[in-house]
């Protein structure tokens, strides 16, 4: 068995200058996830959200991002879950998507507030039925009794929302993290990495530095 410790990369596929990157680090994420849909990246969506606690305890987890543009990155979840209760205590959060194929990660720190109600809506009726049902179903994050609980909860619901539309239930909805800062990282030879750091500095004006691997 190949000890953990051996277990190395060597990334060389890319480089990133300061020169060739945007003055907006939302249009730089777009040219990246562009770059990741055509490279057929599994579940490109894909991105760890993290969150801490009243005590400080941080926690993650992945998330699936569902729109970005100038003003944030959106996810949805139950605000009643554990992250939904540390955003609550503390809005401050970190993203960070890792696309291995490009040797490529981002790492957006901001601030997630909920989105409108009238977004949360217009997602959710989007969903697949079964999406829908297991939103109402599930009481993301809390002890349950067991699996058979859970299919019998969500058998209720079906049942309930059998004969009309299924509403979004109002513990449910999405966030939007809004960036102050965001690191673009691309992987390079013995490990001196390419790392361009966007801080908001007020008025959509972005500082762009240069950050040792």
């Amino acid at each position: 068995m190949l000890p953990i410790a051996d277990i190395r990369t060597e990334y060389k596929k890319q480089a990133l200058h300061e020169s060739d990157v945007s003055a907006d680090p939302c249009a730089q994420f777009s040219r990246w996830w562009d770059d990741a849909l055509k490279s057929d990246i599994y579940e490109v969506n894909a991105m760890t959200l993290a969150t801490v606690d009243e005590k400080g305890i941080p926690a993650a987890r992945i998330v699936l991002l569902k729109g970005f543009d100038e003003n944030g990155f959106v996810f949805f979840t139950n605000y009643n879950s554990q992250k939904g209760n540390e955003l609550a205590h503390n809005a401050n959060a970190c993203l960070v998507f890792f696309w291995k194929e490009l040797e490529r990660q981002v790492r957006i720190t901001g601030v997630a507030e909920k989105i409108t109600t009238e977004e949360s809506i217009a997602y959710f009726n989007s969903r697949p039925d079964g999406s829908k049902i297991g939103a109402w179903a599930s009481p993301q994050s809390l002890v349950v009794a067991g699996k058979a609980w859970l299919k019998e909860t969500y058998e209720y619901y079906m049942e309930r929302f059998k004969h009309g539309e299924i509403p979004k239930p109002p513990h449910w909805g999405g966030y939007r993290v809004k960036p102050e800062k965001v690191e673009f990282w691309q992987g390079r030879p013995n490990r001196l990495h390419d790392r361009i750091l966007y801080t908001h500095t007020g008025s959509n004006a972005w500082k762009i530095e240069r950050l040792a691997p």
